[in-house]
């Protein structure tokens, strides 16, 4: 632990000059005091934009450390790091704001012996932050950062300010560190509020107050004063009824004298803990609407005409999925090549551009997947029959066919609208057992009813065609740079009738997964290819930015201190090193998960975008699969992404660049949610599952250590947890240090027996060699 004061860096709110003095309350005797600094006007924030002395970007609230925040730098290299509820401004978490770096005359120097490391874990800190933000601002901020990473940060950004002055941190006496402070940088306006200002929590009675006070169980929102008359009828004479009673509570305003948000009631949805309540509460937080689709949005959907094709085409998906939106099919050519197709659910032709349905669609962007239901994009009546690819049934699609060497080789490629008839609807598992039984005759009943028009031994050879053709692609693909970061999925077994967790299991990613893939993959990127060149200008592609580089610098920087044997210079270099062995022990996999886990952090979300926006072609790269070109084509049912590029590949798109700019936003937004809900989703069931069924005994590996704190990774569930020191039981002492960019704990128990010395376990951020058993 460090144990010397350290000075910081902090604004002083009574310092001169404040970039928002022409727009503050003054305030007088008898007015509240200011907790915010007003927001700057428009017509301010526009001309300091454009002069470079004021950044725009994404907030991101730390939803472990809610007082730090970031936004990335002006060059996405980096993050700029916020301290503290006021210094984010009243903003929420996705919001888009802008923010100002002040000039260097109005920070002052303060001191504080709070350790670095230490503040992380402080659950005071978290337990009184909103009381904290309530008193002056010379409160001392908290150093849960990396100290020399901000500060290089925070030198790097102000350097490029206009008329500020880097300080001179040769004065600085030895041991004596500079930190960057909660007013360093500072909202100063909200472009977009991307949060939905609505929150899950629980309502506490407030005597002689006409209000009652909210608490969210998100903690990056603040606590909500809501009026009484909100608040159920009998709240005021019966709270206690109502501890553990859920509700959903907006954020209707708040003021910048008030550390406290106002807001009202929109609904009481049940007791906490229970699925469908929390279910709910998710779903409208996250601000997915899963609203029922109305008649006006299916009146376009009443008259079809289809058509029919004989082809040998069947699809592969999970045994449980209703839209199926891609096919596939394979027919060995009389000069030993191969046609394969890849057969897309055209979406485009049902959902017309700027039709009721069209409006509803753009504006979901996605389906979304929780445990035990599916929020769709489309009207199940679209999604689960007139356009999936169900078998014996007639179906519009979208298709590319190649004809490609067996060994990979792509001769030729096609594009066009057809009409398709699955000749039978396998699973995963029944296109495993084929792979895996290349010589046996399937009789019937181990299959789907099955079109008569093609006999079970050519559906089985087609399959094994697939597979050996998207074995070489995947090689050539590996072998050409792409990276994989694999990362557990878990999966719920659950009763047909309640629809509670019954069991949980790893999900396995087969050979059969990984055919669909490869061809999915070929799709897309052919797909890319040819709207980009057609619409130069238009085109909706997916770009995947690499790494951000000081993140990749440090983690390169704590693996060689750990010994850990990996190359981070490239997307194909980090593949390879984690398909080396890591051991020859029962702890071989759970090491490369671990391992897996940290080299995700630095990786960037893949987006959406516009090519006639971004224009550089250099910044089009998608750096995980290393390729110039990607997009999105094979999911329309549930992507909305998929359905502009449909009507791209069809020529019939009406839109501007800055339509599709706007809409490939909004699609980066949604997507980003509709993950968000898929893992919450799967906690909430995981923690209905330990409650009924528990405890659960399971090995667990060290993934990251913390000073009263460590992250484990728990190996036979695949979920990652953190364990905090002072509630693990029998625990006498523990002691933290920090060795370089290496974290290091030593837990000591009280022994059974007193006879005995107490036992000690060491742990250091090395996941190589630590295992526990939980």
């Amino acid at each position: 632990m460090m144990s010397q004061f350290h000075r910081v860096l902090s604004f002083s709110a009574s310092s001169a000059n404040s970039p928002a003095d022409k727009n503050k309350n003054k305030g007088g005797r008898g007015q509240k005091k200011q907790v915010f600094e007003p927001y700057m006007t428009t017509e301010d924030v526009s001309h300091g934009l454009k002069r470079g002395e004021l950044i725009q970007g994404q907030i991101r609230i730390n939803p472990k450390k809610y007082h730090e925040a970031f936004i990335p730098s002006p060059d996405d290299t980096r993050d700029i790091f916020l301290d503290g509820i006021v210094a984010r401004n009243r903003a929420l978490n996705g919001d888009v704001v802008v923010v100002q770096i002040l000039p260097q005359e109005q920070w002052k120097v303060v001191r504080s012996d709070t350790d670095c490391e230490g503040a992380s874990e402080s659950e005071t800190q978290k337990e009184h932050i909103m009381q904290r933000a309530q008193k002056k601002r010379e409160r001392a901020p908290s150093p849960d950062v990396i100290v020399e990473d901000q500060c290089s940060d925070q030198e790097e950004l102000i350097s490029k300010q206009k008329n500020i002055t880097l300080m001179d941190t040769g004065t600085v006496k030895k041991g004596i560190t500079l930190l960057p402070s909660s007013f360093v940088y500072q909202v100063v306006y909200i472009v977009e509020k991307k949060h939905s200002r609505a929150a899950t929590g629980f309502l506490k009675f407030l005597p002689d107050k006409p209000f009652a006070m909210f608490s969210p169980v998100d903690h990056r929102v603040p606590r909500i004063n809501v009026p009484l008359r909100d608040c159920p009828e009998d709240f005021r004479s019966r709270s206690g009824d109502y501890t553990n009673t859920l509700f959903i509570c907006r954020i209707t305003n708040w003021a910048a004298d008030s550390n406290f948000a106002e807001g009202q009631l929109a609904k009481t949805l049940g007791q906490a803990g229970e699925i469908e309540p929390e279910t709910e509460g998710i779903l409208t937080e996250y601000d997915v609407d899963f609203s029922d689709f109305s008649n006006e949005d299916l009146k376009d959907l009443t008259s079809l005409f289809l058509m029919f094709r004989t082809e040998c085409i069947f699809t592969i998906d999970p045994a449980t999925a209703r839209d199926l939106d891609d096919a596939l099919s394979c027919k060995q050519l009389p000069d030993g090549n191969f046609e394969v197709g890849v057969h897309i659910a055209d979406v485009s032709y049902f959902v017309e551009q700027d039709n009721a349905l069209d409006a509803v669609a753009s504006q979901r962007a996605t389906s979304v997947y929780m445990v035990q239901k599916v929020i769709p994009m489309l009207p199940r009546l679209l999604c689960e029959e007139l356009c999936s690819l169900n078998p014996l049934t007639d179906r519009l699609t979208f298709s590319v066919i190649w004809k490609i060497t067996p060994e990979g080789k792509i001769l030729s490629e096609w594009f066009g609208r057809t009409v398709i008839r699955s000749c039978v609807k396998l699973s995963y598992d029944h296109a495993q057992s084929m792979i895996e039984a290349p010589e046996k005759l399937f009789s019937a009943e181990e299959l789907p009813p099955v079109d008569p028009m093609h006999p079970i031994d050519e559906i089985h050879q087609a399959v094994l065609n697939l597979h050996s053709i998207a074995k070489n692609l995947r090689a050539q693909r590996f072998s050409g740079g792409a990276l994989r970061l694999d990362q557990i999925k878990l999966s719920f077994t659950l009763d047909k009738e309640t629809m509670m967790p019954q069991g949980c299991y790893v999900y396995q990613y087969r050979d059969s997964n990984k055919l669909v893939e490869e061809f999915m993959l070929l799709a897309n990127m052919a797909t890319a290819s040819h709207i980009y060149r057609k619409f130069p200008e238009l085109a909706l592609l997916r770009r995947h930015p690499p790494p951000k580089t000081k993140m990749v610098d440090e983690l390169q920087e704590l693996c060689d201190q750990l010994g850990i044997d990996i190359d981070l210079s490239s997307a194909g270099a980090l593949h390879k090193s984690l398909n080396t062995t890591l051991g020859d022990d029962e702890y071989t996999s759970a090491r490369k998960e671990v391992l897996t886990h940290m080299c995700s952090r630095p990786m960037q979300m893949a987006l959406y975008f516009c090519t006639g926006v971004l224009k550089q072609e250099q910044f089009f790269k998608h750096y995980a699969l290393n390729v110039p070109l990607y997009t999105h084509f094979t999911s329309p049912i549930r992507r909305y992404a998929d359905i502009i590029v449909h009507r791209l590949l069809a020529s019939s798109l009406r839109l501007s660049t800055e339509e599709v700019e706007k809409q490939a936003s909004h699609c980066n937004d949604k997507k980003t949610v509709s993950k968000r809900v898929q893992e919450l989703s799967s906690e909430l069931f995981f923690g209905v599952f330990v409650k009924e069924c528990g405890p659960l005994d399971s090995e667990a590996m060290v993934m990251g250590v913390l000073d009263q704190s460590f992250d484990v990774l728990v190996l036979r569930y695949g979920v990652q947890k953190r364990v905090y020191c002072k509630s693990i039981a029998g625990l006498d002492t523990f002691h933290h240090r920090k060795v370089g960019k290496k974290s290091e704990l030593t837990l000591l128990w009280t022994p059974e027996d007193l006879e005995n010395p107490p036992v000690d376990v060491f742990l250091s951020q090395t996941p190589i060699f630590d295992s526990l058993c939980f």
